[in-house]
């Protein structure tokens, strides 16, 4: 029986290929050439795709083997949209919980982030942003939010800033306002602020990747 960490690998590969726009929609995964790939076998592989199949990433057609679902712009940004929900639930429960040391660490934090973007470490800017996060996650003190959210941030593409043009800029960006929030002990704007944070990440991917827009009648074009 394959170990559970390299399916998830496979699976969290083809779908960044996918989330990206490096994989279209009917394009076939071929089991045997991704294995070659990534270096596994072919039954770890195969797990993580069927995986992506129960998410509606790829689908399975009889005797041909696994294609990549239609994904559309909005797909994208609905997926989005959860993230910033949870996230933004998370940073309103967070704030009358954050104590002034911790604000502080996040503002210094923040700090150490410009730093870096500023000298085109992208690297550190995003560990540096997935421990703001985190810590904010944490303070929330609502760990089954927090696990929803880490669940749903797999539709977050892997080495991100290296991938997505605007992300560095927006991290920068955005954190002020929510800094800004924890300072003030507003709940609602710390909400309103990570909010529109996850959701602009989310636009940036989506055009990104490039996606089509849906039509409305359950297709896209």
């Amino acid at each position: 029986m394959a170990r559970p960490q390299l399916s998830d690998e496979v699976a969290a590969h083809v779908r960044e290929l996918v989330l990206t726009g490096q994989l279209r929609a009917g394009e076939f995964v071929r089991v045997e050439k991704l294995a070659e790939d990534l270096g596994m076998s072919i039954t770890p592989v195969r797990e993580g795709l069927l995986a992506l199949r129960g998410e509606g990433i790829l689908t399975l057609a009889p005797r041909r083997g696994f294609l990549v679902a239609p994904l559309s712009e909005q797909d994208l940004l609905d997926l989005f949209w959860v993230q910033a929900q949870l996230a933004g639930e998370l940073a309103a429960r967070a704030t009358p919980l954050l104590d002034d040391e911790q604000i502080a660490e996040l503002g210094e934090l923040q700090e150490k982030l410009v730093t870096a973007l500023g000298e085109g470490d992208l690297t550190t800017v995003e560990r540096l942003n997935h421990e703001f996060h985190r810590t904010v996650n944490r303070a929330a003190g609502s760990t089954k939010l927090a696990w929803f959210l880490k669940t749903a941030t797999r539709y977050v593409p892997l080495r991100y800033y290296q991938r997505v043009g605007g992300w560095p800029d927006a991290t920068r960006h955005d954190h002020f306002a929510v800094l800004e929030a924890f300072r003030a002990r507003d709940p609602e704007a710390a909400r309103a602020a990570m909010v529109e944070h996850i959701r602009h990440a989310g636009r940036l991917l989506a055009a990104h990747a490039d996606l089509p827009e849906d039509t409305g009648d359950g297709t896209t074009g």
